[in-house]
């Protein structure tokens, strides 16, 4: 937690007391079901929550902002991104259903009010969104093919809406098609830790 603390020193103390909850809950979850690796699960802040959070580092979202986390397995990124903008809405949806079970008690168990769980399949969901968030769930043009539709043409935010999506590794091909518009951001360039050396924040915006 306390590293948390150290690249958002400004959380509220409700801020600080949901994020330090999440140790718990997911150690408890994950001895029912695997939602994080097993020997992950000590790494949790650093690999789950501080990698989720690297969004907030790149994008403040105003007040009001819809946002779709596809595939969001046990709830990242989008538990740590509702946690820190209160005030923006959150649809966390996949496919599986136990995972989104986790994440909904999660969000219920930390009191969050702005989360919404689905499980459902991303090309069934029709509503539309300013972002869609993923974390490592697709490539980037399968996510466009089924998430490009739930993007809305009503612009609030300082960029433009599109994805905005956590990738790891070599992903030059992957983002190829985009190359003219699409921004990759490593997140070494937000967190010290060598975990992040491999890491990227893709943002693809999308215009219908």
């Amino acid at each position: 937690m306390s590293i948390i603390n150290q690249y958002f020193p400004s959380l509220s103390p409700l801020q600080k007391e949901q994020f330090d909850s999440l140790f718990d809950l997911y150690t408890n979850w994950n001895s029912k079901i695997n939602v994080i690796s097993r020997k992950d699960i000590e790494n949790l802040y650093l690999h789950h929550v501080l990698h989720s959070l690297s969004i907030a580092k790149y994008i403040s979202f105003t007040v009001g902002t819809n946002i779709l986390d596809v595939g969001t397995g046990g709830g990242f990124p989008g538990i740590p991104l509702a946690v820190f903008f209160p005030e923006s809405h959150f649809v966390l949806l996949d496919s599986i259903g136990k995972k989104v079970k986790v994440a909904e008690d999660v969000s219920k168990s930390i009191g969050l009010q702005n989360v919404e769980c689905i499980h459902s399949r991303v090309e069934d969901e029709k509503r539309v969104f300013d972002f869609v968030v993923s974390r490592a769930v697709m490539p980037l043009p399968d996510l466009v093919k089924v998430a490009g539709k739930n993007i809305s043409l009503v612009q609030k935010n300082a960029i433009p809406n599109g994805i905005i999506c956590l990738k790891g590794g070599d992903i030059i091909n992957e983002i190829k098609p985009y190359r003219r518009i699409a921004e990759l951001v490593s997140l070494a360039t937000y967190f010290n830790e060598p975990f992040f050396e491999t890491k990227k924040l893709v943002y693809l915006p999308i215009n219908k």
